[in-house]
This record gives structure tokens, C-alpha cells and sequence, in this order.
């Protein structure tokens, strides 16, 4: 979608509230209902979408305040397109301090009234303006990221196999940038430690691959990245993560399927393609790797997920890889490896799993 679309959309959504106004009647904004409760799954599909329940906010006594700050965030959103700019979530709540009594108090206040307005809109914030304050991810080997200078307009040719023992940090906007690869897979990895080792022993080399830091939960550049990868190269993406329900139900499936609350843009920032590769709980047992008991916490993790979250309920393996983890009440790390050498995920558990990505968790 370009600026001038953004643009006309708040205007008309502005111009609504308006003449209801001048009508006589309350001011009123509707918007999709965010979380897991509102979204759908299906393979065919492919992630997390937006189902039909709507909330509509009415100007009232009690809501004078939130209405205030999603029309001055919709100002804000005008403004930022028409001077080409672009503000971080951080400014934005800063830049509230100027609103009076439509000030937030806290930045989880302001983020949440710019993903209301996304849904609202059916644009991602980058659309309307406003970019993440955390980086992308980490990126090693067999990839070619072409940017451009934003100064010169020069075009900037970037070899992700010549950092060294660094990375290439991925952008916190990454729809300009353009792959070259002849690569055979991406391995999107949990923790920068695991990342860190493989790209010492240059494993994207043997490997044929691609290395991804996630850092945990990836971020929205970090999804975007690894979609437009996967996609425009038609090459797969398997996950490494540990094996825990964290790992699994907020790390993976955010990875794949999306998140409820973000199901107006999951189209864009998942990789519906992806596949688990481990660590799994039959990994655990295999390879008699070194664990940790389960959390109340974690154990509770996993029974919602079983219960409540579309993707586990709709895929068996999945629900009998989760009730495995819960029956033998253990998590494991992906360092566990270490038990049998520094580098046993290197020269053993990453090719023996790679030689059959038919048996892959989905």
C-alpha cells in the first residue's frame, strides 16, 4: 500500500468521525478484535487471520481519553506521511506529551493504540509511519543482501559470509532490500549463543545455508526478513529452538503462524512455510540430553496452547509432541548439546536431523 492510500484512509476515517458530529450523534471508531479468541487457522492459509468480531468504541464520559489519543495518533500518523518521516514507538509516546490530557502515561499505552489503528486501517505501523525500536536479527552465510545508499541512492552490495565472527544486523525496515542466495535451507536459531558457534565454525558453509539469530521472539524485521528470504528464493526455513513450551508456542509458532494480537498483519510478518527442527522432545530422549523440570508456569504454557491455540489444536504431531514434554516434565536447552562435545550439534545432531526434514515438526 503507498503513503498517499494511508493517507486518504485516516482522512476519511477522520472525515466519519466528523460528521457524525456535526449530525448530532457520538463519534465512533470500529476496529478488529484483537487475539486468539478472533483469528483463524488453516494449512491452506497458513497462519493466524483476522476473524469477524469487531469492537466499536463509542465516545462516552469514561472513554473521552482513549478517543482523544487515537485521534491525535491518527494525526500523528497524517503528519509523519506528508513529511516523509519516520518515528519510533518511543518518540511517538514522547511526542504525547504534548497532547494535554491525551498524554500516555506509559509506552504500552501508546503501543497499543498504534496496533489498534493498524488493525483499524489494515496496515502495518511501518505504512502509517512509525518504525520498531529493536533490531532485526543477525544474519551469516550464503546470502547477498543488495540496499541502497539512502544518501547517494548508490547501490550497496552486502556478503553475509565476510563478517568475520560477526553478522550482518538486519534493518528495522527491510521492503527495499533485495537477496541473492544459492542456498539450500535457512536455520532461523533461538539463541544468539547457539548462532554465535555455528557461524565461528562457518556451519552455513558445509551446510549449504543461511544462519538467523532470532533472539528469542523474533521481531517483526527479523519475520519480514526471513518471509521475503524464503519466499522470493523459494528455499525452506526450519527453526532451531530450545526445547521447551516458550520455545515452542511463543518463539516457533510467532515464527510461522503469527500471534493473535497481531492477526491483521500476519500475512506479512510470518513464515508460514517454516518447520521445526528441534529441539524436540524425542530429541531429548535420543540424544539423553541434560534437563531442567518443567515450571507450574511452563507445564500451564502448554496446556493452554493444547486447549486454546488453533495452530497445536489443528496439527496431531503437534499435540503429541506437547503432552510427550508434559508427561516427562523436562525442558531442554539447545547448549544440552554440549554434554557430548562442544561441538556435537555441529559435526552430529545438525546433519543427522538435516538428512530428514520429512520428520520434521510442522
Amino acid at each position: 500500500m503507498q503513503d498517499t492510500d494511508a493517507q486518504s484512509i485516516i482522512k476519511e476515517c477522520a472525515g466519519t468521525v466528523k460528521r457524525r458530529i456535526e449530525a448530532g450523534g457520538k463519534p465512533q471508531l470500529k476496529l478488529p478484535k484483537r487475539g486468539l479468541n478472533n483469528v483463524m487457522y488453516t494449512p491452506q492459509t497458513g497462519y493466524f487471520k483476522l476473524g469477524k468480531g469487531k469492537i466499536t468504541r463509542t465516545l462516552t464520559y469514561n472513554t473521552v481519553k482513549s478517543f482523544a489519543q487515537s485521534l491525535r495518533m491518527m494525526g500523528l500518523c497524517k503528519e509523519t506521511i506528508e513529511n516523509n518521516e519516520e518515528v519510533s514507538k518511543r518518540e511517538a509516546y514522547y511526542i504525547s506529551k504534548n497532547w494535554a490530557e491525551a498524554r500516555f502515561d506509559q509506552q504500552p499505552e501508546s503501543d497499543t493504540v498504534m496496533e489498534d489503528l493498524e488493525a483499524m486501517f489494515g496496515m502495518n505501523r511501518e505504512q502509517l509511519g512509525f518504525v520498531p525500536e529493536e533490531k532485526g536479527g543477525e544474519v551469516a552465510g550464503r546470502l547477498k543482501v543488495i540496499d541502497k545508499d539512502r544518501r547517494k541512492g548508490d547501490r550497496i552490495e552486502i556478503d553475509c559470509t565476510r563478517f568475520g565472527r560477526g553478522a550482518y544486523s538486519i534493518p528495522i525496515s527491510v521492503e527495499e532490500l533485495e537477496f541473492e542466495t544459492s542456498a539450500q535451507f535457512i536455520l532461523a536459531i533461538e539463541t544468539a549463543g547457539m548462532f554465535q558457534r555455528l557461524n565461528n565454525h562457518a556451519f552455513w558453509d558445509s551446510a549449504n545455508c543461511i544462519l538467523i539469530s532470532m533472539g528469542g521472539v523474533p521481531t517483526r524485521a527479523c519475520r519480514r526478513f526471513i518471509r521475503r528470504l524464503s519466499d522470493e528464493n523459494k528455499i525452506p526455513v526450519y527453526a532451531f529452538v530450545d526445547g521447551d513450551p516458550y520455545g515452542y508456542s511463543n518463539i516457533y509458532r510467532t515464527l510461522t503462524v503469527g500471534s493473535g494480537n497481531s492477526a491483521h498483519i500476519n500475512e506479512f510478518f510470518c513464515a508460514p512455510e517454516a518447520r521445526l527442527l528441534g529441539v524436540t522432545p524425542y530429541d531429548i530422549e535420543k540424544y539423553e540430553l541434560p534437563t531442567h523440570p518443567l515450571s507450574e508456569r511452563a507445564v500451564k504454557r502448554a496446556k493452554d496452547a493444547l486447549k486454546n491455540d488453533p495452530f497445536f489444536k489443528h496439527h496431531k504431531e503437534w499435540q503429541r509432541a506437547l503432552k510427550k514434554l508434559i508427561a516427562m516434565g523436562v525442558r531442554a536447552e539447545q547448549q544440552a548439546f554440549a554434554k557430548h562435545s562442544l561441538n556435537f550439534v555441529i559435526d552430529t545432531y545438525l546433519p543427522e536431523k538435516l538428512a530428514q526434514p520429512e520428520r520434521f515438526l510442522p
